[in-house]
């Protein structure tokens, strides 16, 4: 007997909150640019073919973001840009919008329009500054509008005649015309949630939640907890432990989504699909009745590490294709583990292929799912039909496919329509015709994400790290406070769970960037700064810097290898090629009267090469030079700087592996590396120096114990008497990169 396949497709849409309690306004634009381009359009396309059923995931933070730019209460800078009259542009704003308005894909959003296209490729060969200085009013005008055209959905072109006659003119917008611009978007943003909560009560859909701010929850129960998958991960000085939080992203969730979809929510998505033990009895507390995550965390928790062959078929389709019952003490959850490649597949893959190529492809592995199936039912009678969850991000993977992802998504539609083996529902419609079988004790479960099972994303990570202890900081003087309850000071707690919040750590130190870095750095350290604000507590002096540079400049790296005779004097021939950083006169108060005015690093295979050009070498005669340096990939103990004096700013309050000195007075050089306990042993280096006219170090790649083609951090600073006196350059990380 043959059984139908079923599908289980979860789209995660998610945002952070990109709203400044403390500027009273939106810093990004991310939450409006997708709006009209990724929330809409999939459940409009899903209304089309209405056998097949899905779930999508919202999270609180972005429906509160969605309404107040229904309700015009959100408003970004680029969308103030948007609106201005081009002739009443600053020189600053000129330089912003072209540095920062064509934040796209390239390739699928900005090459197939000639006009957006023709301004990238000036800024591409000119630079920013020639667009500055040259371009027209037309040419900002026009800059101005393709930045929020390119983001509205394909669906919405064909379908509004004004929105198709601007794609058709492609140049020579107005003022007028950036206006009606906003006015669709607005209009296509107020359409996302009725939209929703229309086919979630006709059926189609299921509409889960994610815990408020979208916090990874094992870590606000215990940062211990990031030791489960790497047991020699380094975690932050001050432990967070705050299981009562998770109840409050749980009920603040279920709050939200009651005020829009008039009832509870049944199924749980956990931020970055990130579980443990510590956090289930919570979510059964608040009545959810299944969650999910990955199936690399099946496999830990089942001691079983899934094998695919070379067609991607794995090898025991039987345990991942199934749910999982959870006992706890508020009652039972089931659980059950997204297939990763075919969800991986969709998120990064498929947008290369042409949509009926890709669209096959997912069904024929599908199909082959289904006859391992019926085979296995054939042999154990007395089983269930598999279920095969397919969840991913279901925003950010459309702008890799060509015209956001909709002639994909519309074959894969009518291929899933017309195929009577495949069935696609909801985990809940599921969950009520079968049972969950098998079951996973609870302390069994494995602590892990969707990435790698473990939370090495957002925790480990020397800045990270830091991130973590501001946070647990904040987090115990509010606990200071008894008489501030969410009831009473709802603006401390809003800020704790928007600081709680993933983003701002998947963001910060190694593993991801973007060109809103910084401004993800400084949302997060002001919902911090709220809270101190809110309970009338002085804001900690860390608060008000970034946690990490986001301003080195890449023109200055190292071009080539380099292999200079370290003598202290001016040769610059031996340099040719080493990265150059010029300090004195540099930005910042403490470098305008600075003793060392230039930098120069590089490195060959052998040593790391630095050279200090000095405006007064007596002014550091009886000084010391620190060269402090981490490894972001690699898992060791690490120590703070010991010296007076020290701002607490980052990255001077980092953690460190190394600790080179190097003293003036007598030109001795020690090498220490970090022991347990932030504690420091001197160890033997085969370092060389000259100071003469300058000072010249070559540091051996073995004394550091780094290995080729793997990246440092150095931090560089001056200090008298133990006292520290200035960072070179002014509170800024170095990248290397060993050869």
């Amino acid at each position: 007997m043959s059984f139908p396949l079923h599908v289980a497709f979860i789209w995660h849409q998610h945002q952070p909150l990109y709203k400044s309690a403390i500027a009273g306004k939106y810093h990004l634009p991310w939450v409006r640019l997708h709006g009209v381009k990724d929330y809409l359009d999939l459940a409009l396309m899903l209304s089309r073919y209405p056998k097949l059923h899905q779930t999508i995931n919202l999270v609180p933070s972005l429906i509160l973001q969605l309404q107040d730019y229904v309700e015009g209460k959100a408003f970004d800078p680029y969308l103030s840009l948007t609106l201005t009259p081009v002739d009443n542009l600053t020189r600053s704003q000129k330089h912003f919008i072209v540095e920062h308005f064509f934040d796209a894909n390239h390739q699928t959003m900005i090459e197939p329009y000639h006009r957006y296209a023709d301004l990238l490729a000036q800024r591409q060969a000119y630079g920013i500054e020639w667009c500055v200085n040259h371009w027209q009013a037309p040419d900002f005008s026009d800059l101005l509008a393709w930045h929020n055209l390119a983001w509205i959905d394909p669906l919405f072109r064909e379908a509004d005649p004004e929105i198709g006659e601007w794609y058709e003119r492609g140049r020579d917008f107005t003022l007028a015309d950036r206006q009606r611009i906003y006015s669709k978007q607005r209009e296509i943003i107020s359409r996302i949630l009725p939209q929703h909560r229309q086919m979630q009560k006709h059926g189609q859909l299921e509409i889960t939640t994610t815990p408020y701010n979208h916090p990874i929850m094992p870590l606000l129960a215990d940062t211990q907890s990031g030791r489960i998958a790497v047991p020699q991960m380094y975690l932050p000085n001050t432990r967070f432990r705050w299981e009562t939080d998770i109840n409050l992203h749980l009920e603040k969730a279920k709050e939200l989504y009651r005020q829009h979809f008039g009832c509870d929510p049944k199924g749980l998505w956990p931020s970055e699909q990130s579980v443990s033990p510590a956090i289930l009895p919570h979510i059964s507390k608040q009545g959810f009745s299944w969650l999910c995550s990955d199936e690399g965390v099946l496999g830990w928790s089942l001691g079983h590490y899934f094998r695919r062959d070379e067609r991607g078929a794995i090898d025991a389709p039987h345990l991942l294709y199934q749910p999982y019952r959870l006992e706890t003490v508020h009652g039972d959850l089931a659980i059950i583990f997204r297939d990763r490649l075919l969800s991986d597949l969709i998120g990064f893959s498929y947008g290369a292929l042409l949509p009926q190529a890709a669209s096959d492809d997912l069904c024929d592995r599908l199909m082959t799912i289904q006859k391992q199936q019926n085979e296995y039912l054939a042999e154990h009678p007395d089983g269930q039909p598999w279920l095969v969850t397919i969840a991913l991000d279901g925003e950010n993977c459309w702008e890799f496919y060509p015209q956001d992802g909709n002639p994909f998504l519309q074959t894969l539609y009518e291929n899933l329509s017309n195929n009577h083996n495949l069935k696609l529902v909801t985990p809940s419609e599921y969950l009520a015709k079968y049972s969950t079988i098998e079951k996973i004790p609870p302390h069994q479960l494995h602590s892990g994400s969707w990435i790698d099972s473990s939370f090495m994303t957002w925790i480990g990570d020397p800045v990270k790290n830091r991130a973590w202890e501001l946070l647990a900081e904040a987090r115990q003087v509010l606990a200071q406070h008894p008489e501030a309850t969410p009831e009473n000071n709802p603006e401390a707690w809003e800020s704790l769970m928007a600081a709680e919040g993933s983003d701002w750590f998947w963001w910060f130190g190694e593993g991801h960037s973007s060109n809103d870095d910084a401004m993800f750095d400084r949302l997060f350290r002001e919902h911090l700064q709220v809270i101190y604000r809110a309970l009338n507590e002085p804001v900690p002096h860390a608060l008000l810097y970034p946690l990490e540079p986001h301003d080195v400049s890449t023109s200055d790296r190292p071009t080539n290898l380099i292999h200079p005779i370290i003598n202290g004097r001016f040769e610059n021939d031996d340099w040719q090629g080493a990265g150059k950083i010029e300090i004195s006169g540099a930005r910042g108060a403490m470098h305008q009267n600075a003793p060392v005015k230039r930098l120069w690093y590089g490195y060959d295979h052998f040593y790391c090469y630095l050279r200090l050009e000095f405006s007064n070498l007596e002014n550091v005669s009886q000084s010391k030079l620190h060269l402090l340096w981490f490894y972001p990939s690699r898992i060791h103990p690490n120590s703070p700087v010991k010296l007076l004096d020290m701002p607490d700013v980052s990255p001077l309050n980092y953690l460190f592996r190394h600790h080179l000195a190097i003293n003036f007075a007598d030109k001795s050089v020690q090498l220490q590396e970090s022991l347990e306990k932030f504690q420091w042993e001197t160890i033997a280096t085969h370092t060389k120096i000259g100071l003469e006219q300058c000072l010249e170090i070559a540091i051996p790649w073995s004394d550091l114990a780094v290995k080729p083609q793997s990246v440092a951090r150095l931090v560089i600073m001056l200090s008298q008497k133990e006292h520290f006196q200035i960072s070179l350059p002014e509170y800024t990380i170095i990248p290397i990169e060993v050869p």
